[in-house]
């Protein structure tokens, strides 16, 4: 979702105004919104639903275990990802990757071992995402991906992903089993409802931010009804591809894809007019 507007539009919008002490000599931290990051976003989520169960399931580290190692990792490449100077692709999506599982995690937890309800998992994952925007939007006056080119905005940004996983995993897992659509016709649903977020911004003016944290969400249950029906057995929906052949095989493609936009920098921003943003 690509469509500019103008800086003056009510409401937090992307490229506002932030206050020159905040910046930092280095360039933004987020690739470009093309359709190569959709393709990737919703590869990685994929990645992270079938490698989780992978590693809880197969190599028997069970639901905490991962919790565990998934997190250690995370923080590893996010350090790596902070020290960076500008958006580095390979970096960026390793973290994406990371946070897609941890982020997974965070509600599987609260639902499988600790026994909350989906609706309230649901509902508490809503209400700090949005706190976390509020947040956001009062401290930068943006809520801008072209603009994650300060500390404290990256930090802002990753706290924002990383609670749309948690979020898109709880918000799924309620409307599939809530509505018992199974793995191909959930993917279906969640499908349309992105276009129609698309059609809203393109063709009835919905705000570019909103538009694009909002299919950012749905993305997540999408990815993971596309590697649940890829990888579970025929007999509980799916067409039994196993979670190693369908974690290695979208692996696979995130890598090919990555290595191609690290060459190119087709998802590199390139600086805008002060008037106008897009995300």
């Amino acid at each position: 979702m690509t469509h500019e507007t103008s800086e003056t539009s009510a409401g937090p919008v992307a490229g506002g105004p932030s206050s020159p002490a905040r910046r930092r000599s280095r360039g933004n931290k987020v690739p470009e919104v093309t359709v190569y990051f959709w393709i990737i976003k919703v590869l990685c989520t994929t990645v992270g639903e079938t490698a989780a169960d992978l590693l809880s399931e197969k190599a028997g580290l069970g639901l905490t275990g991962v919790s565990v190692l998934m997190s250690a990792l995370l923080a590893v490449v996010l350090v790596g990802q902070f020290r960076t100077r500008a958006y580095r692709a390979g970096v960026y999506w390793l973290a994406v990757a990371l946070i897609s599982v941890v982020g997974t995690l965070i509600s599987d937890n609260l639902t499988d071992n600790m026994g909350v309800p989906l609706e309230t998992t649901t509902t508490v994952f809503g209400i700090v995402l949005a706190v976390v925007f509020v947040l956001w939007y009062r401290r930068e006056r943006t809520l801008s991906i072209h603009s994650i080119d300060t500390t404290g905005r990256e930090v802002f940004y990753w706290l924002a992903v990383l609670f749309t996983f948690a979020l898109g995993t709880s918000a799924g897992d309620l409307v599939s089993e809530r509505m018992a659509l199974g793995y191909w016709l959930s993917a279906v649903l969640f499908a349309a409802a992105i276009a129609g977020v698309a059609i809203a911004h393109f063709a009835l003016g919905l705000d570019a931010v909103w538009s694009f944290w909002t299919a950012y969400i749905l993305t997540r249950p999408l990815g993971a009804s596309i590697g649940d029906y890829l990888s579970q057995p025929a007999g509980d929906g799916g067409l039994g591809g196993g979670t190693v052949v369908t974690s290695v095989l979208f692996l696979a493609v995130v890598l090919g894809l990555v290595v191609y936009l690290g060459v190119t920098r087709k998802d590199v921003i390139a600086p805008e007019p002060a008037a106008r943003h897009s995300v």
